[in-house]
């Protein structure tokens, strides 16, 4: 992933250097900084992307992360004044803050931008702010549902994940990340006839299903498959890695990314480039819970959890990903898939209990059926990670130890020893910060604000 960073004034070039220094592993194929009227902006990049890509644009006075796909986060000087964009759904990752003089300052991940402020604030999907306002521009709306038949819409859906696909496709070689779930599956099997070779990696612990699922899809797919088995110790030792990339101390969001930030790893040492099957359980209602509401309740459901993909699933790809310079596309993050998508019936989402009904039929033919049928298992169950985590952070935090420690400066109140052990890396990192508004929390976790 290309990384932006910059601040609101001229003459501060030493500063933006060592912000970029702090997220160089976004971008490892080149490095700028340069001043305009008004800011001093800078960004690094990776080897072969092009220069609208992220590369300064003195032109335009602009620096931006936007490697397609609706996939957007901009600087731009306009009249002497530092404007900040984000895509509507927050694909690309951009926070900002002022600094001790007042300066507005901006970047990529939250670690550089520390280097400039305590008081950061996260860039909401869909709104752009120039120093003084924060004003939405653009957001994903309830729309009137699709009034066809179930295999139109199942094709015209396949046509439009295809044309998805293919936008991220660079050469005659391409890279996905394979859990051997539908989601990901999907984008494998979508991208293998566009390329003479597939590249598909998988991550788990020894016999977890996973990696199970991706060897049948891979093998059915032709491609050639890597996989990342990595140890319990190993699992561990990583641990205080993955939060600092990551960013946060969420306890589901980091279970689920030690394996994908393992995964991402092995990626590099192959591809620039991968697909990642993200944004599927939340266009198609693929999560168990969703089969208990009402239908007519669905819909909206579904945009809300796909809005708050931003600062959760979306910032662990975006995260496991960038820390090994690897660039992660979300073709079902696609505005032309997601739109669609949002105005798929409720009824064809989830059908004689089926989740995802419409996807699978789409996709019909494209993958084994064993993978096909998988029903969802989540991220960290289907890796062989279960409880793993929650064990070990049993074993290294007392009982007074959590009682002690659990309320943190923000008022949040952390409901389980292993959030807490979370948190602890989290701020041997970033500090104590009183506030955390930036730290996004899965929908249902325990730790809520205190009353």
């Amino acid at each position: 992933m290309p990384g932006i960073a910059g601040i609101g004034a001229q003459g501060r070039q030493a500063q933006v250097e060592r912000m970029l220094g702090l997220i160089s592993h976004r971008g490892r194929g080149g490095r700028a900084v340069f001043e305009v009227k008004g800011a001093t902006l800078g960004a690094v990049w990776q080897s072969g992307m092009p220069p609208p890509a992220c590369r300064p644009a003195a032109a335009d006075n602009a620096v931006r992360d936007a490697s397609g796909g609706g996939r957007l986060a901009e600087a731009q000087v306009i009249a002497g004044r530092l404007r900040l964009s984000r895509d509507p759904l927050g694909v690309a990752p951009l926070y900002y803050g002022r600094t001790a003089d007042g300066a507005v300052c901006f970047a990529s991940e939250v670690k550089a931008l520390a280097e400039m402020t305590r008081a950061v604030s996260e860039l909401p999907p869909g709104h752009t702010f120039d120093g003084v306002r924060c004003q939405a521009y653009a957001r994903p709306q309830k729309q009137p549902l699709l009034d066809g038949r179930p295999e139109e819409i199942a094709t015209e859906l396949r046509r439009r994940l295809e044309a998805a696909v293919r936008k991220c496709i660079g050469g005659t070689e391409a890279g996905a990340w394979l859990s051997g779930g539908l989601d990901s599956s999907t984008m494998a099997a979508l991208a293998r006839p566009h390329v003479n070779a597939l590249h598909t990696f998988a991550a788990g612990l020894a016999g977890a299903p996973d990696l199970e699922y991706a060897r049948a899809a891979a093998e059915h797919l032709g491609s050639q498959h890597h996989e990342a088995v990595p140890t319990a110790a190993e699992l561990l030792a990583v641990l205080p890695e993955v939060i600092r990339h990551l960013e946060s101390f969420d306890a589901l969001l980091v279970r689920s990314s030690v394996t994908n930030y393992l995964v991402g790893r092995l990626a590099a040492e192959h591809v620039p480039e991968v697909l990642s099957g993200e944004g599927g359980d939340e266009l198609f209602a693929g999560y168990e819970y969703l089969k208990a509401l009402p239908a007519e309740q669905l819909p909206d459901e579904l945009l809300d959890i796909t809005g708050r993909l931003h600062n959760t699933a979306l910032q662990r790809v975006d995260r496991c990903s960038a820390a090994h310079g690897l660039l992660a596309h979300v073709p079902f993050l696609d505005a032309d898939v997601a739109d669609y998508a949002l105005r798929i019936p409720p009824g064809l989402k989830i059908r004689g209990g089926v989740e995802k009904w419409i996807l699978r039929r789409a996709i019909q033919g494209a993958l084994p059926q064993a993978v096909l049928d998988r029903p969802k298992s989540k991220f960290w169950e289907g890796a062989g990670v279960g409880d793993l985590l929650a064990r070990h952070a049993e074993g290294r935090i007392t009982p007074s130890d959590f009682q002690r420690e659990r309320r943190l400066p923000n008022g949040w109140l952390l409901a389980t020893p292993e959030e807490l052990l979370y948190y602890r890396i989290f701020k041997e990192h970033f500090g104590g910060l009183a506030d955390l508004s930036w730290v996004g929390r899965t929908k249902g976790a325990p730790a809520v604000p205190a009353a």
